[in-house]
């Protein structure tokens, strides 16, 4: 029975298609039947009658406008198809209608009450009753507590067991610090939240890419419209010239001045039709690219970064295509021909009518009557209804569609071809090789492009090559100093403990530091790294020229450098030389770079034990020396002190350490 009572209504949705008009694509609105059976919304059929009353759809012409009646069948069928798609529309889904349950995340400790915090330290979730121990008890003051997390265990390294605090850039996987230094050794790393402000920032270049497609799409569209109402306006013109020359012969050559109007109507209509079609293309590219908007804005609209990473997302293939503006007139060879052919007609029936009627049909089959030349011509081309007007897209290697029944001139043997001095209108090729090449590169070629074809008349762009870049390095610095020298500019320098990463232990009177998996029990304040193992020296310098060295463990995941005291200590851009306030030269695994606002200059590495470094503050220069029997400087930077520099160092590996140099 629920079958039997669907039934009609499917049926009657199916019907969709035979109820829409075929002028304005909408159903119908006051339906109206014209002699030749079709029907058509009544205010879009008197629309199209302007000056002459044909079907748009079968384009029988008639002599008289027909009498039009509303068809009352059809108008109370697209009623009840109204009806029944309004409250198949209205009626929301069961499933959205559904409130969504929001997700309960139950205490781990008893496993009934909701919890009110997460720690990260022990990873589990407690109720505010098996809280108590982590805010009364100071063996649990360095547990980091945070908002309830649902995903916890997600965040665990399956095969570690520890916080997956990093993200790895190659297998765009989360990772622990284990990881790092087993299966991910050698990867490029960084924080999941320094990886999510990539991909926002390239996400954000997208959504600028496409917001200027968008853009020119829409003013070609728009400029598209206004050349329909420049063609129509072109139509009438020629219409009236034509109906002129007419004018003379009205009484017998009612139809033929009928039958040309009509031809030129048709011509119009191709070109509007074409035009149709490329505005049909544009904007559904235009509708494409909103899509794709809409869905980067739902993308950075996610609040799970692990979720939002591991989401990717292409353009559309609409971004890769530039649009253009065909040039489509009535200045085709057809048209031409119509105009003269009506004035040259009015003359030659002129003529014919002065003789008798015996005398006609000869004069027809001579070309004119007894004693004259044919008024057409000898290179007069007969009107044909086959001709098409030309189509122009200005787009290099496209060429214009030749005319099928006006074949380009054979030149003769001995005979020299004229140079063409308009640039305006390029040759025609005259090769049949050549026509036939022409022909195959239609209309229907335009509309189809692929994700694989690059923008018409653009080559590919190549790839863009990762090199070295050494330029920093000042040309006077390109062999090995004295060290002597250096040391008289020596300097005294301690680790900053109120600075200190609580990851990072300082010992041996606060000149060496180095990487612990536990942390310290350092108090909380604004000057402390949270987020980078990194520690800055006490001491800060504006004036005069400084020098300290540096003794590394190991060349795998350290750096040193400069910063401003007022760098930020907390985001995603504390890193030193990922913002505008640091500069360092860092060792990641082999690799050795410079890095200042997160701008990177690959070096060629030297594997320094010790590192020096020279501060001129005059000159507003840093330079990095690798120490051995001399001083060999690899990098520099220059930059104009502004306020106080603080050197500046970063450890990341278990158990590496930077040591400050006693200089002697």
């Amino acid at each position: 029975m629920m079958a039997d009572a669907g039934e009609p209504e499917f049926s009657l949705m199916s019907l969709e298609d035979e109820l829409t008009c075929s002028i304005c694509l909408s159903t119908f609105d006051c339906p109206v039947t014209i002699p030749c059976g079709h029907n058509f919304c009544q205010d879009c059929l008197l629309t199209t009658w302007k000056d002459s009353y044909s079907c748009p759809q079968c384009r029988t012409v008639f002599a008289t406008k027909p009498e039009l009646k509303k068809n009352t069948v059809l108008s109370t069928v697209v009623e009840t198809f109204n009806l029944r798609s309004n409250k198949s529309e209205a009626s929301p889904p069961v499933e959205e209608s559904k409130p969504k349950k929001k997700e309960v995340i139950r205490c781990d400790a008893c496993m009934e009450a909701e919890a009110s915090q997460t720690c990260l330290t022990c990873m589990a979730s407690y109720c505010e009753e098996h809280l108590r121990p982590h805010r009364e008890n100071p063996v649990f003051r360095l547990h980091q507590l945070t908002e309830p997390i649902g995903d916890l265990m997600e965040r665990i390294c399956p095969d570690h067991h520890k916080l997956m605090e990093l993200f790895c850039s190659q297998h765009a996987r989360p990772i622990c610090s284990l990881c790092l230094q087993q299966v991910h050794k050698g990867c490029s790393f960084m924080s999941p939240e320094e990886q999510r402000s990539l991909k926002e920032s390239d996400l954000r270049s997208k959504l600028g890419l496409l917001d200027g497609k968008i853009g020119k799409n829409e003013t070609i569209i728009s400029q598209m419209k206004d050349m329909q109402n420049k063609l129509k306006e072109s139509a009438t013109k020629k219409k009236r010239a034509v109906a002129s020359e007419y004018q003379y012969m009205r009484d017998l050559l009612t139809r033929e001045e009928l039958d040309t109007v009509n031809a030129m109507d048709q011509e119009v209509e191709s070109g509007q039709t074409k035009i149709r079609s490329l505005v049909a293309k544009f904007t559904e590219n235009v509708d494409n690219m909103s899509k794709a908007k809409e869905d980067i804005h739902s993308l950075l609209s996610q609040n799970q970064t692990l979720g939002f990473l591991q989401v990717s997302f292409n353009l559309p293939q609409a971004a890769n295509f530039d649009p253009y503006t065909p040039r489509i007139n009535l200045e085709s060879k057809k048209v031409m021909s119509s105009e003269a052919f009506a004035a040259a007609l009015k003359k030659h029936l002129t003529e014919i009518f002065k003789q008798p009627v015996e005398a006609r049909i000869p004069m027809l089959k001579a070309g004119g009557y007894p004693g004259e030349k044919s008024v057409f011509g000898p290179g007069y081309i007969p009107f044909n209804p086959g001709n098409y007007m030309q189509f122009e897209p200005p787009l290099p290697g496209l060429v214009r569609l030749p005319m099928p029944h006006n074949p380009a001139p054979q030149v003769k043997a001995g005979q020299k071809k004229k140079t063409q001095k308009n640039p305006k209108k390029p040759p025609q090729p005259a090769d049949d090789t050549l026509l036939k090449g022409n022909l195959a590169k239609s209309m229907e070629n335009l509309l189809q492009f692929g994700g694989k074809d690059q923008p018409r008349g653009h080559p590919p762009a190549a790839e863009p090559k990762e090199q070295p870049d050494n330029s920093d390095i000042p040309k006077e610095i390109t062999s090995s100093e004295k060290r002597s020298e250096l040391l008289k500019h020596g300097t005294v320098l301690t680790f900053d403990p109120r600075t200190a990463h609580k990851r990072i232990v300082l010992s041996e009177g606060f000149t060496k530091a180095s990487v612990s998996d536990d942390h310290v029990n350092y108090t909380d304040c604004p000057e402390r790294f949270a987020v980078c193992s990194q520690v800055l020296a006490t001491k800060g310098f504006s004036t005069g020229r400084h020098y300290w060295e540096a003794r590394l463990s190991s060349n795998n995941f350290t750096g040193i450098g400069l910063a401003y005291s007022r760098m930020d200590r907390k985001g995603p851009t504390s890193r030193l030389g990922r913002n505008p306030l640091s500069w360092c030269v860092e060792w990641f695994n082999v690799k050795l770079s410079a890095w200042h606002n997160s701008s990177e200059t690959v070096l060629v590495n030297p594997n320094p034990k010790r590192v020096g470094v020279l501060l001129d503050c005059e000159e507003g220069r840093v330079t990095f020396y690798n120490v051995a029997d001399r001083a060999y400087p690899f990098h520099s930077f220059e930059f104009p002190f502004t306020e106080a520099v603080y050197p500046a160092f970063w450890m990341f590996s278990s158990g590496c350490f930077i040591t400050l140099c006693k200089l002697q």
